[in-house]
């Protein structure tokens, strides 16, 4: 088995893809509140902020700040990834289970990039928002309900007409 090396930088800001080993499925946007649920107990147990999210179907894609100090977001992640498996176990969901006796709900690995500075940072909340379009399951970016792009607009850090053209970047960091 490899071993993979990841940064692990204490308050580090990072990008992070989580993705369902299904890549047809739908479960996260069709249990939307159990996910977000999910991400509320975790944080309970290990604070966090979530800088930026989307939640496509069958992946989401993140930006999550670590407090001061800590740099464990592994434990976060297989938190989310577990509490949320729960729930779809607790809904009745078929799932197959694997060689190990595990359920085969999420890709067992992650992406991970640690966020290098306020340009980075913009890309990839950029990249966050402009996802939904790029797969094709919306026209405009403020048509997908399950993105912190609402939020961002909500706060007057983003215009409601924003696109992948936009080159403004004063998120108030």
């Amino acid at each position: 088995m490899v071993n993979y090396r990841r940064d692990k930088t204490p308050g580090g800001t990072y990008f992070f893809t989580l993705a369902l080993r299904d890549r047809k499925s739908n479960w996260l946007t069709s249990y939307i509140t159990s996910l977000g649920y999910s991400f509320r107990r975790a944080r309970e147990n290990n604070p966090f902020l979530i800088k930026a999210i989307v939640v496509l179907p069958e992946h989401l894609h993140m930006i999550m700040e670590l407090p001061g100090g800590e740099a464990d977001y592994s434990t976060r992640l297989r938190q989310i990834k577990t509490y949320f498996l729960q729930e779809i176990v607790s809904a009745g969901e078929p799932l197959l289970k694997n060689q190990r006796n595990e359920y085969n709900l999420w890709q067992r690995r992650f992406w991970e990039h640690r966020i290098r500075d306020e340009s980075d940072f913009c890309a990839h909340v950029n990249y966050i928002h402009f996802n939904p379009v790029k797969h094709g399951l919306v026209k405009e970016v403020i048509d997908w309900p399950h993105s912190s792009f609402h939020r961002y607009v909500r706060e007057g850090l983003l215009p409601k007409n924003w696109s992948r053209e936009f080159t403004g970047c004063d998120f108030g960091e």
